[in-house]
Protein backbone atom coordinates (compact mmCIF):
# COMPACT_ATOMS: atom_id res chain seq x y z
CA UNK A 1 0.00 0.00 0.00
CA UNK A 2 2.82 2.46 0.68
CA UNK A 3 4.58 1.73 -2.53
CA UNK A 4 1.85 2.30 -4.70
CA UNK A 5 1.15 5.74 -2.64
CA UNK A 6 4.92 6.33 -2.90
CA UNK A 7 4.06 5.76 -6.50
CA UNK A 8 0.96 8.29 -7.34
CA UNK A 9 3.10 10.77 -5.32
CA UNK A 10 5.92 10.50 -7.69
CA UNK A 11 3.45 10.94 -10.78
CA UNK A 12 2.06 13.80 -9.48
CA UNK A 13 4.99 15.79 -8.52
CA UNK A 14 6.41 14.67 -12.17
CA UNK A 15 3.18 16.15 -13.67
CA UNK A 16 2.88 19.12 -12.07
CA UNK A 17 6.60 19.83 -12.82
CA UNK A 18 5.81 19.02 -16.76
CA UNK A 19 2.62 21.40 -17.27
CA UNK A 20 5.00 23.81 -15.26
CA UNK A 21 7.71 23.86 -17.86
CA UNK A 22 5.06 23.82 -20.77
CA UNK A 23 3.61 26.84 -18.90
CA UNK A 24 7.01 28.37 -18.36
CA UNK A 25 7.83 27.77 -22.29
CA UNK A 26 4.57 29.39 -23.23
CA UNK A 27 5.73 32.91 -21.91
CA UNK A 28 7.20 35.62 -23.78
CA UNK A 29 8.95 38.78 -22.67
CA UNK A 30 7.53 40.91 -25.69
CA UNK A 31 9.34 44.42 -26.09
CA UNK A 32 9.28 47.05 -28.73
CA UNK A 33 8.55 50.27 -29.89
CA UNK A 34 4.98 51.70 -31.61
CA UNK A 35 5.64 53.97 -34.49
CA UNK A 36 3.05 56.14 -36.48
CA UNK A 37 3.03 54.81 -40.27
CA UNK A 38 3.36 57.23 -42.22
CA UNK A 39 6.37 59.51 -40.35
CA UNK A 40 7.53 56.70 -38.36
CA UNK A 41 8.02 58.60 -35.73
CA UNK A 42 7.64 56.84 -32.01
CA UNK A 43 3.78 57.12 -30.55
CA UNK A 44 3.99 58.07 -26.75
CA UNK A 45 2.11 56.32 -24.30
CA UNK A 46 0.03 54.12 -26.27
CA UNK A 47 -2.32 51.53 -24.15
CA UNK A 48 -1.41 48.02 -24.42
CA UNK A 49 -3.43 45.03 -23.78
CA UNK A 50 -3.83 41.43 -23.98
CA UNK A 51 -7.39 40.51 -25.34
CA UNK A 52 -9.89 39.08 -22.93
CA UNK A 53 -7.52 39.47 -19.70
CA UNK A 54 -6.98 42.72 -17.54
CA UNK A 55 -3.07 42.52 -18.12
CA UNK A 56 -1.35 45.20 -20.46
CA UNK A 57 0.86 48.05 -19.92
CA UNK A 58 1.40 51.58 -21.41
CA UNK A 59 3.96 52.55 -23.38
CA UNK A 60 6.90 55.91 -22.17
CA UNK A 61 7.44 59.02 -23.79
CA UNK A 62 9.55 57.48 -26.74
CA UNK A 63 7.00 54.82 -27.38
CA UNK A 64 8.70 51.67 -25.92
CA UNK A 65 6.89 49.01 -24.21
CA UNK A 66 7.64 45.46 -22.75
CA UNK A 67 4.84 43.01 -21.04
CA UNK A 68 5.17 39.36 -20.35
CA UNK A 69 2.27 37.53 -22.66
CA UNK A 70 1.82 34.00 -23.95
CA UNK A 71 2.18 32.30 -27.08
CA UNK A 72 -1.42 33.62 -29.58
CA UNK A 73 -2.12 36.41 -27.20
CA UNK A 74 -4.07 38.99 -28.77
CA UNK A 75 -1.86 41.87 -27.93
CA UNK A 76 -3.95 44.95 -28.78
CA UNK A 77 -2.48 48.62 -29.35
CA UNK A 78 -4.68 51.75 -28.70
CA UNK A 79 -4.02 55.30 -28.99
CA UNK A 80 -6.10 58.96 -29.30
CA UNK A 81 -5.86 60.12 -33.15
CA UNK A 82 -5.07 56.40 -34.05
CA UNK A 83 -6.92 53.36 -34.93
CA UNK A 84 -6.51 50.27 -32.84
CA UNK A 85 -4.01 47.37 -34.34
CA UNK A 86 -3.68 43.60 -33.20
CA UNK A 87 -0.50 41.68 -33.09
CA UNK A 88 -1.23 37.61 -32.35
CA UNK A 89 2.26 36.10 -30.32
CA UNK A 90 3.30 33.20 -32.77
CA UNK A 91 3.64 29.73 -31.18
CA UNK A 92 6.51 28.96 -33.87
CA UNK A 93 8.60 30.98 -31.41
CA UNK A 94 12.16 29.01 -29.91
CA UNK A 95 12.73 31.71 -27.36
CA UNK A 96 11.10 33.17 -24.66
CA UNK A 97 11.75 36.79 -26.07
CA UNK A 98 10.60 38.52 -29.06
CA UNK A 99 10.71 42.27 -30.23
CA UNK A 100 8.31 44.03 -32.40
CA UNK A 101 7.59 47.31 -33.88
CA UNK A 102 4.24 48.00 -34.17
CA UNK A 103 3.11 50.62 -36.70
CA UNK A 104 -0.37 52.61 -35.81
CA UNK A 105 -2.42 54.51 -38.57
CA UNK A 106 -3.67 58.17 -38.28
CA UNK A 107 -7.23 58.37 -38.06
CA UNK A 108 -8.41 61.02 -39.84
CA UNK A 109 -11.86 62.67 -38.14
CA UNK A 110 -13.86 65.00 -39.59
CA UNK A 111 -14.88 68.08 -37.55
CA UNK A 112 -17.81 70.80 -38.28
CA UNK A 113 -17.06 73.83 -39.69
CA UNK A 114 -16.28 76.29 -36.93
CA UNK A 115 -16.63 80.12 -37.74
CA UNK A 116 -14.33 82.46 -35.26
CA UNK A 117 -15.87 86.22 -35.15
CA UNK A 118 -13.82 88.74 -33.38
CA UNK A 119 -13.95 89.36 -29.51
CA UNK A 120 -15.73 92.39 -28.69
CA UNK A 121 -14.55 95.07 -26.48
CA UNK A 122 -15.39 96.06 -22.52
CA UNK A 123 -17.54 98.65 -23.87
CA UNK A 124 -20.00 96.90 -26.21
CA UNK A 125 -20.27 94.59 -24.07
CA UNK A 126 -21.45 96.51 -21.30
CA UNK A 127 -23.77 98.44 -23.50
CA UNK A 128 -24.85 95.24 -24.87
CA UNK A 129 -25.68 94.14 -21.45
CA UNK A 130 -27.30 96.74 -19.93
CA UNK A 131 -30.11 97.34 -23.16
CA UNK A 132 -30.64 93.51 -22.95
CA UNK A 133 -34.41 92.78 -22.49
CA UNK A 134 -35.08 89.50 -20.67
CA UNK A 135 -38.36 88.00 -21.48
CA UNK A 136 -40.47 87.75 -18.44
CA UNK A 137 -42.05 84.29 -19.42
CA UNK A 138 -39.69 82.15 -17.85
CA UNK A 139 -39.89 84.80 -14.79
CA UNK A 140 -43.86 83.87 -14.99
CA UNK A 141 -43.86 80.08 -16.04
CA UNK A 142 -41.34 79.65 -12.64
CA UNK A 143 -43.84 81.18 -10.32
CA UNK A 144 -46.87 79.12 -11.47
CA UNK A 145 -44.62 76.07 -11.06
CA UNK A 146 -44.22 77.50 -7.93
CA UNK A 147 -47.90 78.31 -6.49
CA UNK A 148 -48.51 77.28 -2.94
CA UNK A 149 -51.86 75.46 -3.93
CA UNK A 150 -50.62 73.96 -6.77
CA UNK A 151 -47.90 72.14 -5.04
CA UNK A 152 -49.92 71.14 -2.72
CA UNK A 153 -52.32 69.50 -4.86
CA UNK A 154 -49.90 67.77 -6.46
CA UNK A 155 -48.08 66.84 -3.38
CA UNK A 156 -51.25 64.56 -1.92
CA UNK A 157 -51.07 62.98 -5.72
CA UNK A 158 -47.99 62.27 -5.52
CA UNK A 159 -46.96 58.43 -4.29
CA UNK A 160 -44.56 57.81 -2.03
CA UNK A 161 -41.19 56.78 -3.27
CA UNK A 162 -38.83 53.99 -2.39
CA UNK A 163 -36.85 56.40 0.29
CA UNK A 164 -40.08 57.66 1.73
CA UNK A 165 -41.61 54.48 1.97
CA UNK A 166 -38.78 52.98 3.88
CA UNK A 167 -38.53 55.98 6.01
CA UNK A 168 -42.00 55.69 7.44
CA UNK A 169 -41.57 52.00 8.13
CA UNK A 170 -38.32 52.13 10.36
CA UNK A 171 -39.90 55.00 12.22
CA UNK A 172 -43.03 52.79 12.69
CA UNK A 173 -40.44 49.88 13.69
CA UNK A 174 -38.51 52.33 15.84
CA UNK A 175 -41.79 52.93 17.38
CA UNK A 176 -43.27 49.70 18.37
CA UNK A 177 -39.84 48.66 20.01
CA UNK A 178 -39.49 52.11 21.97
CA UNK A 179 -43.01 51.30 23.09
CA UNK A 180 -42.69 47.32 23.98
CA UNK A 181 -43.88 46.13 27.05
CA UNK A 182 -45.56 49.28 27.68
CA UNK A 183 -49.20 51.12 26.57
CA UNK A 184 -48.78 53.20 23.35
CA UNK A 185 -49.57 57.23 24.71
CA UNK A 186 -53.01 58.16 24.18
CA UNK A 187 -53.46 61.69 21.99
CA UNK A 188 -56.62 61.91 23.25
CA UNK A 189 -55.68 63.33 26.54
CA UNK A 190 -53.00 65.53 25.32
CA UNK A 191 -53.41 68.79 25.88
CA UNK A 192 -51.63 70.58 22.86
CA UNK A 193 -53.37 68.10 20.29
CA UNK A 194 -56.79 69.58 22.09
CA UNK A 195 -55.60 73.13 21.71
CA UNK A 196 -54.40 72.44 17.67
CA UNK A 197 -57.88 71.01 17.52
CA UNK A 198 -59.84 74.17 18.74
CA UNK A 199 -57.77 76.67 17.02
CA UNK A 200 -58.71 74.53 13.71
CA UNK A 201 -62.22 74.38 14.66
CA UNK A 202 -62.59 78.18 15.21
CA UNK A 203 -60.89 79.28 12.06
CA UNK A 204 -63.59 76.73 10.20
CA UNK A 205 -61.03 75.01 8.72
CA UNK A 206 -63.51 71.59 9.16
CA UNK A 207 -66.36 73.42 6.81
CA UNK A 208 -66.99 72.35 3.59
CA UNK A 209 -65.40 74.61 1.29
CA UNK A 210 -67.74 75.53 -1.86
CA UNK A 211 -66.19 75.49 -5.86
Amino acid sequence: MKRILFYLTLFCCLFNAKVSAQESQDLIQLSGVVISSDSIVPIPFVNILIKNSYRGTTADYFGYFSLVARKQDTIIFSAVGYKSAHFIVPDTLSKDRYVLMQTLQNDTIQLPETVIYPWPTKEQFREAFMNLRVPDDDMARAERNLNKQIMAEKYDLTPMTANMNYRNFMQQESARLYYAGQLPPNHLLNPIAWMKFIQAWKRGDFKNKKD
